[in-house]
């Protein structure tokens, strides 16, 4: 099911279409998922997770306490989830690091850091239990589905989604500034969050303007993805380094880490690059702008 809002359906009745079409998809896609395919279902649950709470934070003045009950609910399920994905993502941040430096480096001279970060990875489904984390998991998402419909959403209209859209966009635009003037991890990780906020806020309005909002989600996308990336490497760093000897050693991972360091520079300098174009508008200006094209639709 599109994560969009559909000309000719009240807002209410769109949010409520797309929480419960996220809920039950995850719930289905956990249910039929096995072994060979389960990384991906716990990845495509946290993902689904992240969209019902972007769909929240849209309606976020008007639901009020609600809001802060059901953010927190779905956020703890997303960090339990996270605990499994966030290993698969250093295996995949590593193997970025590792092909951008093939040439110059032996094919297996990084084989150490992988078979710990795979060995991390297996430690943490154990400890977890991939079994009991499906189970909890659908059994939450249910207890949510029975929710959804007492949310206390009446507003219809520009006006019921204008403020969550402003709020959010200036949180955006802070963050950049903030990451910009204090270029720490925290703050562009902070950064990566707002991001994501404003990418799910343009995805579920893309029907009013397809083609331009279409490539605003996808510039949204690229910058969500830089940001992750470096945050996967922040994590994967801070691990090597303070067990080298599970590693392979200092001498491997200290390589490693000055590799990554090149890329993650890389990654930050195109993030606030194109960050600046994304935000360039004001926050008044850019719902305006929204406005004029929810009237026209």
């Amino acid at each position: 099911m599109a994560y969009r809002l559909k000309r000719g359906e009240s807002v209410p009745d769109g949010i409520r279409r797309i929480v419960l079409g996220e809920i039950d998809s995850t719930i289905e896609g956990l249910r039929r998922s096995g072994p060979s395919d389960r990384d991906e279902a716990i990845h495509e649950a946290r993902k689904s997770v992240k969209k019902i709470r972007g769909a929240l934070r849209l309606c976020k003045p008007e639901l009020g306490n609600i809001y802060r009950d059901e953010n927190v609910r779905f956020r703890n399920l997303g960090h339990h989830l996270s605990e499994i994905r966030d290993a698969q993502a250093m295996l995949e941040v590593f193997d970025a690091v590792s092909r951008d430096h093939a040439d110059s480096i032996q094919k297996d001279a990084f084989e150490a850091i992988r078979r710990g970060i795979e060995s991390l990875k297996r430690e943490k489904e154990r400890a977890i239990g991939i079994e009991k984390l499906i189970r909890n998991t659908s059994g939450t998402l249910r207890g949510a589905r029975k929710r959804v419909a007492q949310w206390p959403l009446q507003k219809d209209g520009f006006a019921a989604i204008s403020p969550g859209l402003k709020l959010t966009y200036r949180r955006g635009r802070k963050a950049l500034a903030k990451a910009q003037r204090e270029p720490d991890p925290a703050n562009y990780h902070d950064f990566r969050k707002r991001v994501k906020d404003h990418w799910y806020h343009i995805r579920l309005l893309e029907s009013l303007w397809k083609e331009a909002l279409q490539a605003r989600e996808s510039s949204l996308h690229e910058l969500e993805t830089w940001l992750g990336d470096d945050h996967n490497l922040v994590v994967l760093c801070e691990l090597l380094q303070k067990e080298p000897e599970r590693y392979g050693g200092a001498q491997q991972t200290g390589l490693f880490v000055t590799l990554a360091a090149e890329r993650q520079k890389q990654l930050r300098d195109d993030s606030i690059a194109l960050g600046l174009r994304i935000y360039e508008e004001k926050s008044r200006r850019f719902v305006q702008r929204m406005q004029k094209l929810w009237d026209i639709a």
